[in-house]
């Protein structure tokens, strides 16, 4: 082993590998410079991770005075920094590095203390011990705060993860499921009222709650999503961004939507989008009903009720 354990005066250490996902979730390892940290399933290794799609021998973090890099070792199911399959990168504050179900991210301890006053010795024996202490468990979890969905999703993705990534947040509970990387099915509190497609942007906003990847479900959907994960995330992005300008202009979700009394505007001068979104006005409900509702995406669907209001086709209430 490389272990070579001084964790006084200069050799403190100044970075940690905080777990945060995983068997492992909550622990952290000391990273001092100018050290070799081997990390594997052999347990005469430097850090142990104890679980089946860990090599022996995975990967490797150098340290010196100047940067902190990372090789793999010829995994099996290799290695992942920032949702990339890598050979050898530097890593830089906030990566986050996926090996088996773990996800490690690489933080600046600044001057705190819970891993700076361990040794490489003492932190894996604490990470095994708290590892038995936990209920078994083989899928990966933790906190949407500790990594962004977009981040998630991409490491999935590039590890061509199979299974149901289930999310809980105030906002309902989602799904998101994999096959072999690819996502073809999204939902939210499992409604069918909206589409895999718009349940699954939506899900991109997120910025709390928690998340597991469970088994792989083998039901049959009615509507697989058919363009790639890199394609959904990109579009996702891109709306989600757009969204948040439109939609302070527009009143809450909880308003009620209603036609004015009298409706002087013309309905001849509706394009046939907002016609659609005026029709289903006409039943009445919330400003998020008719977004559930809508066949369209949510931003082209704030777009037209934007100019449904403005024009005075419809009034919140």
């Amino acid at each position: 082993m490389h272990d070579q354990d001084n964790s006084s005066g200069q050799d403190a250490a100044l970075w940690a590998l905080r777990f945060i996902s995983g068997k492992y979730q909550g622990g952290e390892f000391p990273l001092r410079p100018n050290r070799e940290i081997i990390i594997g399933r052999s347990s005469d290794l430097d850090m142990v991770l104890v679980e089946d799609m860990v090599s022996r021998k995975h990967a490797k973090i150098a340290t010196n005075e100047k940067n902190i890099t990372i090789q793999d070792l010829g995994s099996t199911n290799g290695t992942f920094v920032n949702g990339e399959k890598i050979r050898s990168v530097e890593l830089k504050d906030g990566d986050r590095i996926l090996i088996g179900t773990s996800i490690i991210k690489l933080v600046g301890l600044n001057g705190e203390v819970s891993a700076n006053n361990l040794s490489e010795t003492e932190a894996r024996s604490k990470m095994q011990v708290d590892a038995t202490r936990r209920p078994p468990s083989r899928t990966m979890s933790g906190s949407i705060e500790e990594i962004p969905l977009p981040d998630l999703i991409q490491l999935l993705s590039t590890s061509r993860k199979s299974g149901v990534l289930v999310l809980r947040s105030d906002l309902g509970t989602g799904r998101i499921y994999f096959r072999t990387g690819q996502i073809y099915f999204a939902s939210i509190d499992e409604s069918f009222d909206v589409s895999p497609r718009k349940a699954m942007y939506r899900m991109l906003s997120w910025t709390a709650g928690f998340f597991e990847l469970e088994a792989p479900d083998e039901r049959t959907v009615l509507e697989e999503i058919q363009e790639s994960t890199e394609a959904l995330l990109m579009e996702g992005m891109r709306q989600m961004d757009e969204l948040k300008v439109i939609g302070e202009k527009l009143p809450a979700p909880s308003s009620v939507i209603a036609l004015p009394r009298p409706l002087e505007a013309k309905l001849r001068d509706l394009k046939p989008d907002e016609l659609d979104l005026f029709q289903l006005a006409l039943a009445g409900g919330t400003l998020q009903s008719l977004f559930d509702r809508s066949r369209l995406p949510d931003l082209e669907t704030a777009e037209a009720l934007k100019q449904l209001i403005e024009k005075g086709y419809l009034q919140a209430s």
